[in-house]
């Protein structure tokens, strides 16, 4: 499960994240990036706020229960992947409707491919 303080909820903060991050689309999900090293203007003090992530699942994923398990599944990589990104970044990752099919092992090389692109790395 991914942590509490690194969980994406405002509406302010997902749109942050989609119109001013930069994006790496792939075949079952879409990963928004916004990098900043500046601290959290929602938060007191002057410590830089922990990376924080949000998934968008809609209708097309599937049903309620396959959309449920998308969203565990992106949890669940995402959790392992929050030491690699830059500390106060922001990070979406919107499920395609080829997501709901997808096993464990293709989210996690789509996941990977997206992230290491975003990050400066090679795609593929």
């Amino acid at each position: 499960m991914l942590p509490t303080e690194h969980r994406l909820r405002r509406r302010e903060d997902f749109a942050t994240a989609v119109r001013r991050g930069r994006r790496a689309g792939r075949p079952l999900l879409v990963v928004h990036l916004r990098t900043s090293g500046a601290t959290d203007p929602h938060e007191p003090g002057d410590s830089a706020s922990p990376t924080r992530a949000g998934f968008v699942v809609s209708k097309a994923v599937g049903g309620a229960v396959v959309r449920n398990q998308v969203k565990r599944r992106l949890r669940h990589l995402m959790r392992d992947r929050l030491a690699e990104l830059p500390p106060g970044s922001l990070v979406v990752v919107r499920a395609l409707p080829g997501s709901g099919d997808a096993d464990h092992e293709q989210l996690a090389r789509d996941l990977d491919a997206a992230l290491q692109r975003l990050l400066g790395g090679v795609a593929r």
